[in-house]
C-alpha cells in the first residue's frame, strides 16, 4: 500500500469518527455553552482530545491539502465552544 492509499484510509476513518462521535459531542457541548452553562471535566477532556487529534494529523493534512478546509472548520467549532465557555465563566465570576 502506498502512502496516498494509506492517507486516504486514515482520512476516511477520521471523518467517520468525526461524523459518528466528535460532531454529535461538539453539538451537545455547543448547545450547553450557548445556554450559559459551564463544561465539566470530562467535556474539557473531549475538547482536549480533538485538539490532540488535529495536532497528530497535521502532517497528514499537509500532504492532503484538500482536507485542510474541513480541519479548519472543525477547529473553529472547538474554538467557538471554548470562547463561549470562557465568556460563561467570566459572567459567573462577576
Amino acid at each position: 500500500m502506498d502512502k496516498a492509499e494509506k492517507d486516504r484510509g486514515t482520512i476516511v476513518a477520521l471523518i467517520e469518527r468525526f461524523n459518528t462521535q466528535r460532531l454529535p459531542a461538539a453539538q451537545a457541548l455547543k448547545k450547553k455553552v450557548d445556554s450559559g452553562q459551564l463544561l465539566d471535566e470530562s467535556e474539557h477532556q473531549q475538547l482536549y482530545q480533538v485538539e490532540e487529534e488535529l495536532n497528530k494529523v497535521r502532517a497528514l493534512l499537509e500532504r492532503n491539502p484538500e482536507y485542510q478546509d474541513l480541519a479548519a472548520k472543525i477547529l473553529n467549532l472547538w474554538v467557538e465552544i471554548t470562547k463561549k465557555e470562557l465568556e460563561n465563566q467570566m459572567k459567573q465570576n462577576k
